[in-house]
């Protein structure tokens, strides 16, 4: 048996682990999933004869050291900064490893080692980054492989609830790190090209410049810029790419509706507000309002924010609460992002019956025998329930299916990458389809913008 080591049985290993042992029979494999928690190991395994549940304390060198010397290949599902230790690992006992985050200059840093010792880092194999690059990749290669030259390319993705569970004013709810969420476009303006001009978008007017999609079947939804467009032009073979975009899916009205949090300052996480263990919600927005003698909470929001009684952004506020004087916050020594995020947690999680939803969307515009075509490329994937999310599902899929084509000798390209080469994207995606994961490319109008205007 080959042995599969998995390291966090955290929610989005459900599918990546079901998928590996659907498989172990036939591909000879056993999984050790290991997590801090034994009963999460243990309910992520579900008794499978060829799966053991471990108690792993990363932070013990000889448990982690035994652990990987004992494996076969390695997965770390852990956050992102904890995979090096289990990298440098990885090298010392000459072990492939698989992750679905971010390349850290940490883990580059590896690149030549890894090589050397003809061992496979692959990274940013997850939903985004992961999916984004196959599926984008996949179609960028076949139009260079037809002559023609990109022109533009923008790509947008999003985790969402469900239509079916959509039941709230905001039309979402929290289907993977609510942190993430409420820190959105924090830590520099936004970065993208269009038509060969660099622009820039602060985080003070990130939310009221969205761009409109329209996905068949399931309506119409906004996007905001992400904070770097341009990190993986070079990357993707786009330097000389005229429109280069990246955005974040919601629902249309959502980004108009975040944006009272941000002018507020409520998204803040640089300070601690004073005495937020005792503070109720209603106080917490009143801490942020300027004080008058006779207006009431309400009011002095309503003004703050230019918004009447009748505006919908009014019910959504009234809808999460927020003027409660009872409710306590009950976080001690909280920044305003943190005390918001706990709000937010009591209207927006997911009940049990709930699903949820992703949604990617690509646009490429490109030259072809003198003629400008575009091609949008379309994805629409729903949970089955709590545990095999849809977000779990696009995390840990390609995950696990990349981990079988490294253990098969099916990829075989050393060192620290992604998965932007044929021999990676092309296997995963086919697979992908199988599961529900299935990319409509269509044929449409070329975009463009007129240059004049910019």
């Amino acid at each position: 048996m080959r042995n599969v080591l998995i390291i966090g049985a955290g929610r989005s290993a459900s599918s990546l682990i079901r998928y590996l042992l659907s498989k172990s029979d036939e591909e000879k494999l056993h999984l050790t999933v290991a997590d801090l928690s034994l009963d999460l190991a243990k309910a992520k395994t579900h008794n499978h004869p060829n799966a053991t549940p471990l108690a792993l304390d990363i932070f013990n060198a000889e448990e982690r050291k035994t652990a990987i010397q004992n494996a076969s290949i390695v997965i770390s599902m852990l956050p992102a900064h904890l995979h090096i230790e289990i990298a440098k690992d990885c090298l010392e006992y000459k072990k492939h490893l698989v992750t679905a985050s971010y390349i850290s200059d940490a883990m580059q840093a590896l690149n030549d080692e890894a090589i050397k010792n003809n061992l496979i880092f692959m990274n940013e194999i997850g939903l985004d980054p992961g999916i984004d690059h196959m599926s984008a990749m996949k179609v960028i290669d076949e139009i260079r492989a037809k002559g023609g030259k990109m022109l533009l390319f923008e790509s947008f993705c999003g985790g969402l609830v469900a239509p079916e569970s959509d039941n709230n004013l905001w039309n979402y709810k929290f289907t993977w790190a609510p942190r993430n969420v409420v820190l959105a476009g924090q830590g520099g303006a936004a970065k993208f090209i269009q038509e060969g001009t660099y622009k820039y978008i602060p985080y003070s007017a990130l939310f009221r410049r969205t761009e409109f999609l329209e996905v068949e079947g399931y309506g119409k939804f906004e996007a905001y810029s992400n904070r770097d467009s341009l990190k993986y032009r070079s990357i993707y073979g786009l330097d000389d790419i005229l429109t280069l975009y990246r955005g974040t899916i919601r629902r249309v009205g959502f980004s108009r509706a975040w944006n009272m949090f941000v002018q507020l300052g409520m998204t803040d996480d640089s300070y601690v507000i004073e005495g937020s263990e005792n503070m109720s919600y209603r106080q917490f927005i009143n801490s942020f309002l300027p004080y008058h003698p006779t207006d009431s909470v309400e009011i002095k929001t309503r003004l703050i924010l230019k918004i009447d009684q009748d505006d919908i952004m009014w019910d959504k506020l009234l809808e999460l609460d927020l003027f409660n004087p009872n409710k306590k916050v009950n976080l001690p020594n909280a920044t305003p992002a943190q005390i918001l995020q706990k709000i937010l947690t009591d209207s927006w999680a997911l009940e049990p019956d709930d699903k949820d939803m992703i949604v990617m969307y690509h646009k490429f515009g490109y030259e072809l025998n003198g003629e400008k075509k575009q091609i949008d490329s379309k994805m629409v994937c729903i949970g089955e329930d709590q545990t095999y999310t849809a977000m779990a599902k696009t995390v840990g899929l390609p995950v696990a299916i990349a981990t079988l084509l490294i253990l098969n000798g099916k990829i075989t390209t050393p060192g620290v990458q992604l998965p932007i080469k044929k021999e990676v994207y092309e296997p995963i995606l086919k697979e992908l389809e199988e599961y529900g994961v299935i990319f409509n490319e269509q044929k449409v109008p070329y975009f463009g913008y007129n240059p004049d205007l910019f």
